[in-house]
């Protein structure tokens, strides 16, 4: 049986509607609905996750096991008082908290999250906008968020308000560089901006491009805990020098939307590198899955003559992926508030330092290095495939394991030994000479 994109329309009788815009309707109502609901339980795990690190319970009165304390706060910033500082600009003072909430939200649209789900009436992309350039649209909109954070901190007239914006600037645009950089080998390895057809590329090669690419995958998380604010990257609010940052003189819904917007990012970003790196919604080891739209087919891949093989999508196998998707992008997730709990917070020389002296020289010399092993491959003939990719394993390991050990220094590689001998030279240097003759 042929699966064709999904078409035709509803009749009312005084109207007919396509089943293509109901589909979409429904997807984006249903996905941004489970974004919300995802960003503010992430809230939840949060405060859990730090209370079982700091031997404490966390969150447990407002329903069973505290499972209703997001909603608990979500009523109580909705009530409480508004407060808008005399001497703030009014109309870019309400702006900001817009500006830094929307782009966390549309982000998301391009992202998929299961594979395609098939219908009476056609097969229906489990993505709200399959644009073909997914890539780009995720940079434009990411990169938007820093006017919101600039404009709120400007805009409050606070000094410590406009430290942190001041730093927020800086640090997202360091960082953008060297995230822009580590995506560029995802894209010569794929050939296409588009998110599925980087999913399908890497269900091509056999393996996740977190092993070919392993050191643009290491770029591309530090570059994303520095973009979405997050210790040990969270200069623009350090709360022990600028009080809150750049949005000190928020309150009640306004300062919800700033951190809506902060845990948005945090779940787009994870959702991003289960994407790029970990194969999104493929699940591991199984070909089941394998499915992509060619030609107005949806195949699972290229017979030996180059026929295409139908693919054989159900409902149990979008349930399935859409399971894999969530457990890759919650390891992200729990990977972001495991790290704030027990990592102190750089100082902002460490910041840019690490942003322009070491990230982005790096994120350069590794994107040539992967662009020449490439055309390497390709010029010698070599199929694309499993051995291909671990011969760019073999390379993107050693690359990884040089940066990891330069980062390192002897700091914690080699630290507990350095030390240890530290102690034992300063120890016999202390000792008194024996008397002589």
């Amino acid at each position: 049986m042929d699966f064709v994109p999904i078409h035709g329309e509803l009749d009312l009788g005084f109207v007919a509607i396509p089943w293509a815009l109901l589909a979409m309707t429904a997807k984006t109502t249903g996905i941004f609905t489970v974004l919300m609901l995802v960003v503010a339980y992430t809230t939840l795990a949060e405060r859990k996750v730090s209370a079982w690190i700091q031997d404490r319970n966390g969150p447990t009165r407002v329903g069973p096991f505290g499972l209703l304390q997001p909603i608990a706060d979500g009523i109580k910033n909705f009530l409480k008082e508004e407060t808008l500082p005399a001497t703030a600009s009014r109309a870019f003072f309400v702006l900001a908290p817009i500006l830094v909430l929307f782009p966390s939200l549309v982000t998301f649209a391009v992202i998929p999250i299961a594979a395609p789900l098939p219908t009476p009436v056609g097969v229906v992309d489990m993505i709200v906008a399959d644009v073909p350039i997914g890539i780009l649209y995720i940079l434009a909109f990411s990169s938007l968020a820093v006017y919101g954070v600039v404009l709120g901190g400007w805009a409050s007239n606070n000094k410590y308000a406009f430290l942190g914006g001041l730093r927020a600037s800086a640090q997202m645009v360091s960082y953008e560089v060297a995230l822009g950089l580590s995506l560029i080998t995802v894209l010569m390895l794929s050939g296409n901006v588009t998110l599925t057809e980087i999913i399908w590329q890497q269900q091509q090669l056999g393996m996740w491009y977190a092993f070919p690419l392993s050191l643009a995958f290491l770029l591309f998380v530090i570059s994303a805990f520095a973009e979405t604010n997050r210790l040990p990257f969270d200069m623009p609010e350090a709360e022990s020098e600028l009080v809150t940052g750049y949005h000190t003189e928020y309150s009640a819904m306004k300062f919800s939307a700033f951190m809506i917007s902060e845990f948005g990012h945090m779940v787009t970003a994870s959702a991003l590198m289960a994407t790029l790196f970990l194969v999104g919604w493929d699940i591991p080891f199984w070909t089941g899955d394998n499915m992509f739209w060619h030609q107005g087919q949806l195949i699972s891949g290229f017979a030996a003559d180059g026929s295409t093989i139908l693919a054989t999508p159900a409902i149990w196998k979008t349930l399935l992926t859409l399971a894999a998707f969530a457990v890759k992008t919650g390891f992200f997730l729990v990977l972001y508030i495991w790290i704030r709990w027990t990592l102190p917070r750089f100082r902002y020389d460490q910041v840019m330092a690490l942003g322009w002296k070491v990230m982005l020289p790096t994120s350069l010399a590794y994107v040539m290095l992967m662009a020449g092993t490439i055309l390497t491959l390709d010029e010698i003939g070599m199929a694309f495939g499993f051995v291909y990719g671990l011969a760019l394993t073999a390379v993107s390991l050693a690359c990884t394991i040089g940066f990891v050990f330069y980062l390192d220094r002897g700091r914690i590689i080699t630290g507990a030994a350095a030390l240890h001998a530290q102690k034992v030279e300063i120890k016999t240097i202390s000792q008194p000479a024996p008397a002589g003759d």
